[in-house]
C-alpha cells in the first residue's frame, strides 16, 4: 500500500478555503490511504457550541462529505479526515472515512481535550475496525493518544494500522506514538496541523512533527513545521506478525489476570 498523511494550517472557519489547501497538495497523487489531520476543514479553536455549530455537518450528506467522496476519487483511495459532527443539536469531534464511493464510517473521539468538554460530548460509537480490503484500519483523534488503552484497543480489534488525525500542542505525542505502533506491532499515521488559531483572548500554537511510522516503530517519513504532503510503501501484512521473540507474542503473552484496569 501507498498512504500518505497531510499537515497543513487549516484556516479557522473558512471551510471552502481548507477544502482548497489539502486539495492542492494531493493533484496528480496516487494513494491507496489519506490520513488528514484533527478538524482539518473548520479550525480548531471554539469556544462554544453556538461558535461552532453552523460549521458542523452530518456524516454522510453535507459539503465535507462530497468533498471527501471526491478527494477519495482523486488518490484513487480512501481518506480518513478529522470533522466537526452534527448528530442533531449534538456536536462531536470525529474522524470519518471515505472511499470514491462514499462515507464508509465515523469514530467519534472517545477522550475530549481540555476545554473541548465545553464545545463536544465524548464519542458513543467505541473504537470501531474497518476492513479496506488491502488492510484494516482503526481511528483515534489527538488527544486519544495518551491513553494506552485505545491503540491497543484497535490493534486487539484487528486494526493494521492507527490513522490519527491531530492539532497536538502539548509536545510528547510524535514520541509516544513510537511507543503506540511497537507495543502493538501496527503501522502508525499521525496527521497533525501546523500554525495558531487566537479566540477570545486565547491562542494555541499546533506543534507539526506529522509521521508515517512502521510496526516497529521506524520513521518512514516525518515533517518537523512545513505545510506538505508525505509518503511512504507499507506492508499491512507485516502486522500480523506480533512475535517479538520466537516465544514472545504480544497478544499471547498478556496478563489481563494481572492487570488493574477498572
Amino acid at each position: 500500500m501507498r498512504v500518505g498523511v497531510l499537515q497543513f494550517k487549516p484556516i479557522r472557519g473558512d471551510r471552502e478555503s481548507n477544502f482548497q489547501k489539502i486539495k492542492k497538495p494531493c493533484k496528480g497523487v496516487t494513494l491507496d490511504l489519506l490520513v488528514l489531520p484533527e478538524l482539518a476543514t473548520t479550525g480548531y479553536l471554539f469556544r462554544s457550541k453556538a461558535e461552532l455549530a453552523p460549521l458542523a455537518e452530518a456524516f454522510p450528506g453535507g459539503q465535507t462529505s462530497g468533498f471527501l467522496t471526491e478527494l477519495a476519487g482523486t488518490i484513487g483511495g480512501h481518506v480518513v479526515c478529522g470533522v466537526a459532527e452534527k448528530e442533531g443539536e449534538i456536536l462531536y469531534n470525529s474522524a470519518v472515512l471515505f472511499s470514491p464511493q462514499g462515507h464508509l464510517g465515523t469514530y467519534r473521539k472517545v477522550h475530549l481535550f481540555d476545554k473541548e468538554k465545553e464545545v463536544f460530548e465524548p464519542g458513543n460509537l467505541g473504537l470501531p475496525v474497518f476492513d479496506l480490503g488491502e488492510a484494516r484500519i482503526g481511528m483515534m483523534v489527538c488527544f486519544d493518544w495518551i491513553f494506552p488503552e485505545s491503540a491497543r484497543s484497535l490493534a486487539l480489534a484487528g486494526a493494521e494500522i492507527i490513522c490519527h488525525p491531530a492539532n497536538l500542542v502539548l509536545p510528547y505525542c510524535p514520541r509516544a506514538a513510537v511507543t503506540r505502533a511497537i507495543e502493538n506491532h501496527v503501522y502508525y499515521l499521525l496527521a497533525d496541523r501546523i500554525g495558531a488559531e487566537q479566540s477570545r483572548g486565547e491562542e494555541l500554537r499546533f506543534i507539526g512533527q506529522s509521521r508515517i511510522l512502521g510496526v516497529k516503530g521506524e520513521i518512514l517519513a516525518s515533517l518537523e513545521k512545513e505545510e506538505a504532503l508525505i509518503t511512504a510503501e507499507i506492508d499491512p501484512s507485516l502486522a500480523g506478525d506480533k512475535h517479538v521473540t520466537p516465544r514472545n507474542h504480544l497478544f499471547h503473552d498478556r496478563r489481563p489476570d494481572c492487570y488493574r484496569l477498572g
